[in-house]
């Protein structure tokens, strides 16, 4: 197989991650620079181009021709895969947002744009958990929950790229107010700062002292493995409603593979186990009969490489 080489960019709130990917998977150059999210879009696509023109530099050192861009951004790409419409709150001015054409103009080399969920998606479709299988759904768990749906190979987004909103899907009917203006949605409760907020309560509750080091899902997940009563109620609490959300993706898509990512899914095999045994409990039996739950494999690379297979899968 000829070698091809692709320049993959994760653009997050914090940081630029980038990255000089063979059609491989493998990382021949990478790097973070800050993505100066806060500032301005100029600000922000500048970090881009700098990223690039690194990545760049390290091919013509190499002797590597390199095909394109590939670029991983929060928000609402459109359906052309050039333009950022908007949805990305936590990045200043990002909003119909001619993304492809900027960087273009200021690189001089091909570029292709997608959601940055979507792009992790597809990364573990083309080299990690889902490699082999074109049928599945990604859920990413974080600060809040993102995800993709890849059909027949292919990312699915909806009529004019504006679904597959996984994290918004009802979940609690009469249930509390969520950040995207929704009551209710998967997100506001099976998220990890969700798992944060909901412990933080039950310990208000109960009266009990709080920790004294840094409240976070790894702390949570450490106090279940030692039976503390609250973090076990807390966890069992958000591995249930994960796997509910977890079953209505089942119900409707069937999907080979759900592919579960986020810093939880780290946290060992017992995790998937517990978000399983709830999806599996929940999702009508002949929609699952073929649909296995296992943890993305890529963690913090899946981005880069899913923007790279923009161009590898294009």
């Amino acid at each position: 197989m000829e070698k091809r080489y692709v320049i993959g960019i994760d653009l997050g709130g914090t940081s630029v991650k980038y990255a000089l990917i063979d059609n491989e998977g493998t990382f021949h150059r990478q790097g973070r620079l800050p993505s100066y999210a806060d500032i301005s879009a100029e600000a922000i696509t500048g970090q881009i181009c700098k990223a690039v023109r690194d990545a760049a530099d390290a091919a013509a050192n190499l002797g590597i021709r390199v095909e394109g861009i590939g670029i991983g951004t929060p928000g609402i790409v459109d359906a052309s895969g050039r333009r950022v419409l908007g949805g990305a709150e936590n990045l200043a001015g990002w909003e119909n947002l001619p993304l492809a054409d900027i960087i273009e103009k200021g690189i001089g080399l091909p570029v292709r744009i997608g959601n940055d969920a979507n792009m992790m998606g597809l990364g573990e479709m083309a080299f990690g958990a889902g490699k082999g299988c074109g049928n599945i759904v990604f859920v990413t768990v974080g600060t809040g929950i993102g995800g993709a749906v890849l059909i027949d190979g292919k990312l699915f987004g909806g009529y004019a790229n504006r679904g597959t909103e996984l994290g918004h899907v009802p979940l609690i009917a009469d249930g509390e107010r969520c950040a995207c203006g929704s009551v209710g949605c998967l997100e506001h409760y099976a998220s990890a700062s969700a798992l944060v907020r909901r412990f933080r309560e039950r310990l208000e509750k109960a009266g009990a002292p709080v920790p004294s080091e840094e409240i976070n899902g790894e702390l949570i997940v450490r106090l279940y493995k030692e039976n503390d009563a609250i973090a076990v109620e807390s966890f069992n609490e958000h591995c249930d409603f994960l796997g509910h959300g977890i079953a209505g993706f089942i119900n409707i898509f069937s999907p080979q593979l759900v592919v579960v990512g986020g810093g939880l899914s780290e946290s060992g095999d017992f995790y998937i186990k517990k978000v399983s045994e709830s999806a599996f409990r929940y999702a009508i039996p002949d929609s699952a009969v073929n649909t296995r739950i296992v943890a993305a494999s890529l963690g913090n690379r899946a981005g880069c490489l899913g923007a790279a297979s923009l161009f590898f899968c294009g």
